[in-house]
């Protein structure tokens, strides 16, 4: 019964989370929006990884991954610069937020 959790071998593509480590030595600061603008909600926790729901063009941003404007998306109302989150590419991994 205990296992039942765990038996999930198939997933969509809108339900699979990749995850996508922060940069090491950094407690990203986790904002409202997708600018150092909005308010900060949280710091993620070094050695932290996020999973992108999506991504979208804001600040231009620079950090241990480059200089770049796009911001991931990790949760409802929380973004954080790209530039802290290695995911092996210079642009979008994820779909375009709306």
């Amino acid at each position: 019964m205990g296992t039942d959790e765990n038996k999930t071998t198939t997933t969509t593509a809108a339900s699979a989370a990749t995850h996508y480590t922060v940069a090491p030595g950094y407690r990203v600061n986790v904002r409202s929006g997708p600018s150092t603008q909005y308010p900060i909600v949280r710091a993620l926790p070094l050695g932290a990884t996020v999973a992108i729901s999506c991504q979208k063009n804001g600040e231009w941003i620079s950090g241990p991954y480059g200089t770049t404007r796009i911001w991931d998306n990790i949760a409802p109302g929380e973004y954080i610069s790209d530039a802290y989150v290695r995911t092996g590419s210079d642009g979008f991994v994820a779909p375009r937020c709306a």
